[in-house]
């Protein structure tokens, strides 16, 4: 029976390249001269440590330029509160999001057995698994998830047939 695994994963490496290039970005731009501002990269979370929010904000957005440009979606970042810091600077960590959670997966379901299509869709772990007969209605379910905004971002592998 055809099937395939909906998933949504990171590439780290792509992540921590994207890190790097806005650390050097960040310390060669003329308006952060003189500034302290630091991007670090540990276990799943990224620390962005800036002088004021302004400096914060653009460090955000070239982070999100870097990321776009490596084929990482920035939907998979999830950005926590601002906290202040040490000399009057402030920090933010942004958690990179791995996996599926049970209220998406839940979501998914839902939304495949909405399309009336013959499939059946189950959860396992971090991931959806979805099979059937005809292999041309899971490309439609394929289809649909890519044009619904779910709020991750979405791969399918394993195509089995």
């Amino acid at each position: 029976m055809p099937s395939f695994d909906i998933v949504s994963k990171v590439d780290l490496q792509e992540v921590d390249n994207a890190v790097n290039q806005t650390c050097k970005e960040v310390d060669q731009r003329y308006d952060f001269k003189g500034t302290h501002n630091e991007i670090d990269l540990e276990d799943g979370q990224i620390t962005i440590l800036a002088s004021d929010s302004y400096k914060l904000e653009a460090i955000v957005d070239i982070l999100k330029g870097k990321l776009t440009r490596r084929g990482v979606s920035t939907k998979c970042l999830d950005f926590q509160k601002e906290e202040p810091a040490s000399a009057g600077a402030i920090r933010q960590k942004v958690v990179l999001i791995q996996g599926i959670s049970k209220e998406k997966g839940k979501e998914i379901v839902k939304m495949i057995k909405g399309s009336k299509l013959k499939v059946q869709a189950q959860i396992t772990e971090d991931e959806v698994r979805v099979s059937g007969k005809n292999i041309d209605d899971l490309q439609d379910i394929m289809q649909q998830l890519r044009g619904a905004d779910l709020g991750v971002e979405l791969q399918f592998v394993n195509m089995r047939s």
